[in-house]
């Protein structure tokens, strides 16, 4: 793909934000093409480390504050026909409880996941908290002569903090992969406020 190619694409994936912030992003990345095709690159090796016309836009979209785009989306001069705005009126008492309802039960389930993230730490912790337990246990087991409760204590230490340890890198790539789900469902909410402009 060339530059041209790559820029036009990227102009008509990017078509519903405010043309100043199109044509800014659009030259951002032209005269990085540019750049590297002066130290010696080709245009389509430029393009290629770049990445994706895709990857490009997802940037791009990451960048753009949420309430921006809303803004731009409500501020266009779209005239409803009469009977459109006569149905919304009408339906308000069906759709807007629908709607309210909706975004409680998508809140709902993602505080949940959140809560299931912390109660996992929570149990690493207690986990961690054993191990040491039984590590002061062993002291007091061989004050006493109690050889084979001390040795009973230091195994149930070493698994208890064996899996402290392994919870807690379960716990970090949960805590990732809920990250990275609510990073790619804030994308597809703004890709739908850049849809294509009829």
């Amino acid at each position: 793909m060339n530059k041209e190619v790559f820029l036009d694409e990227l102009r008509k994936k990017l078509s519903g934000l405010p043309q100043s912030d199109i044509e800014e992003r659009v030259s951002f990345y032209s005269e990085m093409i540019d750049d590297r095709v002066e130290d010696g690159m080709t245009e389509e090796d430029a393009i290629a480390q770049i990445g994706s016309v895709d990857q490009v836009v997802d940037t791009i979209m990451s960048e753009i504050p949420l309430s921006k785009l809303v803004k731009q989306k409500v501020n266009t001069k779209k005239e409803m026909p009469v009977w459109a705005i006569v149905l919304l009126v009408i339906g308000f008492p069906v759709w807007f409880p629908i709607i309210i309802s909706f975004l409680s039960v998508i809140f709902s389930l993602y505080l949940t996941v959140w809560i299931i993230v912390i109660t996992f730490y929570i149990v690493d912790f207690s986990f961690a908290l054993a191990s040491i337990a039984c590590l002061v246990a062993i002291f007091f087991a061989l004050i006493k002569g109690e050889f084979l409760f001390a040795v009973a204590a230091l195994g149930g230490s070493l698994v208890l903090g064996a899996l402290a340890v392994l919870l807690f890198f379960g716990c970090n790539y949960m805590v990732k992969g809920v990250v990275y789900v609510t990073r790619k469902m804030l994308l597809g909410i703004k890709s739908l406020f850049i849809g294509k402009e009829d």
